[in-house]
């Protein structure tokens, strides 16, 4: 009922009120580090500063606010009437640690109505099951190797060791992240709540931009719809479309975590999608399908050698380490164990839709059976 100009000031002071708390508790400790790191190269006196602690969770429950109050604004949905319920939705326990991000136009009918039944309750468990199993057996056997082989000092690792902890890394992260979701998911049922899908078989994909339609669809869809599209998304002149590009995945990559590697992360994807839109993506789709998928999953892992690091200057010499070829390969045996193998099996064939593939094709046969 308010004028525009009241509307649009209302919604500035909330996502200015949000995000400010958002920046004050996650990235403060950052901002504060790089200055005192200037400081200090120019002999000048450091802040005092006390670390500033992060609330648990706070990333997505920002998210959430956001979404609420952008989707009221939008009137795409009308806003709640009770606070308790508006308090729900922001601190929706199932997956308020690790995702998926539910926004509020996909929640709102079902913070008033749902109905919980014994169908439900039971997929809840069992999809809970199924993520729990994942985290347990297969990203934490994983990270554990992982763990070990980036521990190590990088200029004392030869390719072959190298790239298995990348290999590991890449699968864990995975099975981690989807796993979660699949508990929340589960979680989100057993109490009536229908969430959206969060990960779709990344690791298939034949383009950067495929991934990212199926690695965390929740955070992708996030800042493609309150931001990217906002930004002008692709109806812009293609050097607008490249800053859009870079814009988003800088900020996606600083989302994730208060570090340089977290950003150059970032960066790393949205210079790859960039690309994707001029002649280099018309050439990839005219490539072998085996070779899309080398080249996706190449970018990817690279990408995620600077998630996974310490910081930029351990990166960028594990990355050295990945191109030593030649030297000596028996220190990777020395991990290969009869269980990591088995994972590792295991792990690549849970990462494709084989079980979807299969029974697809199996169904008319069995129906003629």
């Amino acid at each position: 009922q308010a004028t525009p100009a009241r509307r649009r000031l209302l919604l500035s002071l909330g996502i200015g009120f949000n995000l400010a708390l958002l920046g004050w508790f996650k990235y403060a400790n950052f901002i504060v580090a790089n200055i005192n790191t200037v400081l200090l190269d120019t002999g000048l006196a450091t802040l005092s500063w006390r670390t500033v602690h992060l609330p648990l969770g706070i990333s997505f429950f920002t998210f959430q606010a956001l979404s609420y109050l952008i989707d009221i604004y939008r009137q795409e949905v009308k806003p709640q009437t009770r606070w308790t319920e508006t308090a729900l939705y922001i601190t929706l326990f199932p997956q308020l640690i690790a995702g998926p991000i539910v926004r509020y136009h996909d929640i709102a009918r079902q913070l008033l109505q749902r109905t919980v039944n014994s169908a439900l309750f039971l997929s809840g468990c069992r999809r809970f099951i199924i993520g729990l199993a994942k985290k347990i057996l297969l990203a934490n056997t994983l990270g554990q190797t992982a763990d070990q082989i980036f521990a190590q000092t990088p200029e004392q690792l030869g390719a072959a060791e190298a790239w298995l902890g990348v290999i590991c890394y890449t699968l864990q992260i995975y099975f981690d992240f989807s796993a979660y979701s699949d508990m929340a998911i589960g979680l989100g049922r057993m109490f009536g709540f229908r969430f959206l899908e969060n990960f779709n078989y990344p690791y298939i994909a034949r383009s950067v931009q495929a991934f990212w339609r199926r690695w965390h669809m929740s955070l992708s869809s996030w800042f493609r719809d309150y931001l990217y599209i906002p930004l002008g998304g692709s109806r812009c002149a293609p050097w607008r479309v490249y800053f859009n590009l870079l814009l988003v995945f800088l900020l996606c990559g600083f989302w994730h975590g208060a570090s340089w590697n977290f950003i150059v992360w970032g960066a790393w994807h949205g210079i790859f999608l960039a690309l994707e839109r001029t002649q280099f993506g018309t050439a990839l789709t005219s490539l072998w399908r085996p070779l899309q998928h080398f080249y996706t999953l190449l970018v990817v892992m690279l990408g995620w050698v600077f998630f996974r690091a310490e910081d930029l200057s351990h990166a960028t010499a594990y990355l050295q380490a990945m191109s030593r070829f030649g030297q000596d390969t028996a220190a990777a045996l020395y991990y290969l164990s009869t269980g990591l193998s088995v994972t590792l099996l295991v792990a690549v064939m849970l990462s494709m839709p084989l079980y979807r593939t299969l029974t697809a094709r199996l169904q008319p046969v069995l129906e003629r059976t």
